[in-house]
């Protein structure tokens, strides 16, 4: 990702409408979820939502796709991983260990652990408290 592209997904997530939409994509998983779902969900117009999703899309960090009637919204992780690649990449001047330690500390509030969080439900280990 050049800066030019990241500065644009950081633009369209510098807006709290965006950003909540994206966060409760990350949170749907692969399926996503039909656009009328987010409406309801975040209390959006319908108008105003499709307006921030297609900033998102343009941004490269939300997908969707027609099914039938609906059209789905997901989050685009490859979009995601890319943003957040180009902003550790120079982590802690080459020690990337500083920003990814190999080992985590205890998770205190659940979920906090991004990892976590994007693995499916079904693999999601529980931490022990």
């Amino acid at each position: 990702m050049e800066s030019k592209e990241a500065v644009g997904v950081l633009a369209a997530l510098a807006q709290d409408t965006r950003l909540a939409i994206f966060r409760h994509l990350v949170r749907a998983g692969d399926d996503g979820v039909p656009a009328g779902s987010i409406a309801a969900s975040l209390e959006v117009p319908g108008p105003t939502l499709s307006f921030h999703l297609k900033e998102l899309e343009r941004a490269g960090i939300v997908t969707s796709r027609r099914e039938s009637r609906l059209i789905y919204y997901s989050a685009n992780y490859a979009g995601m991983r890319a943003l957040v690649d180009f902003l550790t990449d120079d982590c802690c001047n080459g020690r990337p260990e500083v920003c990814f330690p190999s080992k985590r500390p205890r998770i205190v509030r659940e979920p906090t652990d991004a990892v976590t969080k994007c693995r499916p439900a079904s693999k999601r280990r529980r931490s022990r408290s």
